[in-house]
C-alpha cells in the first residue's frame, strides 16, 4: 500500500507579511511547495526558511492556470491548496490529519472565516464561506479562470471541523490594490467570454453589488468592516465593467 502523504501547494507574489504564519501552521505536511511569481520582498527566503520547494516559472497564466501548476509540483497522495494568507488553526490541522489518515471523501471543505482590516467578518456574504480545499490527487483541480478560479471536482466534498483563518485585506493600500487587480482581471475574462459592459450597466450593477452585500448579506451587522466591503465590491463590480466597456472600444484610427 502507497504511504500516505500530504502536499501544501501555495502560489505567491509579495506575500512576506503572512507567509511565515501561514507556513508554520501546516509544518505538519510531508512537502511544501511554493510556485512563486517575481517577489521583491523576503517571499522566497521566508519559504525556504520554512522547508519550502520554491519553484519560480516564467509567465502569468492567471490564477486558476497557476494554482495548477503548483498542485503538478506535488506528488503527494493528498493535496492542501491554501493561500499565503492563510492560517491552519489547531483544530483544523488535527481534523486534516484524521481525515487523511482514514479518508470517507476525496474532497474536503473548509471553514474560512476572513478579515477585513483586522477585523473578523461574520456576514456581509464572507460568512459562513465554505470552500473545498482539500483533496486526494487526481480528485479535483482547478479552473481555467484568470481569477475568482473554482476548484472543480465530481464527488460531493465533506466539511471538516476548525476554521481556516484568512487575513485577506490587512489594510487600505491592499483594498485599492486589489480593487485594481480584481477589477481588470475580470474585465478581461469577461472580455474573452464576449460579454459587454457600458457606463450604465456599471452604475448599475455597482448600486446593486453594494445593496447586495449590505442589506440582503447583512454586511450592516459587521459595523464600518461591512460597510466598507459593500463599498469595496461596488466599486469592483462598477470598474469591472467600466473597464469592460473601454476593452471594447477600437483604437482610435491614426493618421
Amino acid at each position: 500500500m502507497k504511504e500516505i502523504t500530504l502536499g501544501v501547494a501555495l502560489i505567491t507574489r509579495n506575500a512576506s507579511v503572512r507567509l511565515a504564519e501561514c507556513l508554520q501552521s501546516v509544518a505538519f505536511a510531508d512537502e511544501i511547495v511554493v510556485l512563486d511569481s517575481g517577489s521583491t520582498d523576503t517571499t522566497v527566503d521566508i519559504a525556504r526558511a520554512h522547508g519550502a520547494r520554491v519553484l519560480q516559472l516564467p509567465g502569468w497564466p492567471g490564477f486558476g492556470p497557476q494554482k495548477n501548476r503548483a498542485l503538478d509540483a506535488l506528488d503527494t497522495t493528498w493535496v492542501l491548496s491554501l493561500d499565503a494568507d492563510e492560517i491552519v488553526s489547531a483544530e483544523l490541522a488535527a481534523a486534516i490529519r484524521a481525515a487523511i489518515a482514514a479518508p470517507t471523501a476525496e474532497v474536503y471543505a473548509i471553514d474560512r472565516l476572513s478579515s477585513f482590516c483586522g477585523t473578523w467578518v461574520h456576514h456581509s456574504g464572507w460568512y459562513p464561506d465554505w470552500i473545498p480545499r482539500l483533496f486526494r490527487r487526481g480528485a479535483a483541480r482547478f479552473s481555467d479562470d484568470l481569477v475568482h478560479e473554482r476548484l472543480l471536482f465530481e464527488t460531493p466534498a465533506q466539511r471538516l471541523p476548525g476554521q481556516l483563518l484568512h487575513h485577506s485585506y490587512e489594510d487600505f493600500e491592499t483594498v485599492l490594490r486589489k480593487l485594481d487587480t480584481y477589477s481588470s482581471a475580470s474585465a478581461q475574462q469577461r472580455y474573452a467570454a464576449g460579454q459587454r459592459g457600458s457606463f450604465t450597466k456599471a452604475l448599475l450593477r455597482g448600486t446593486w453589488a453594494f445593496v447586495r452585500t449590505y442589506l440582503l448579506r447583512r454586511g450592516f451587522l459587521d459595523g464600518q468592516a461591512g460597510f466598507m466591503i459593500a463599498v469595496f465590491n461596488a466599486q469592483t463590480v462598477y470598474y469591472r465593467f467600466l473597464k469592460l466597456a473601454h476593452l471594447q472600444q477600437k483604437p482610435p484610427h491614426q493618421p
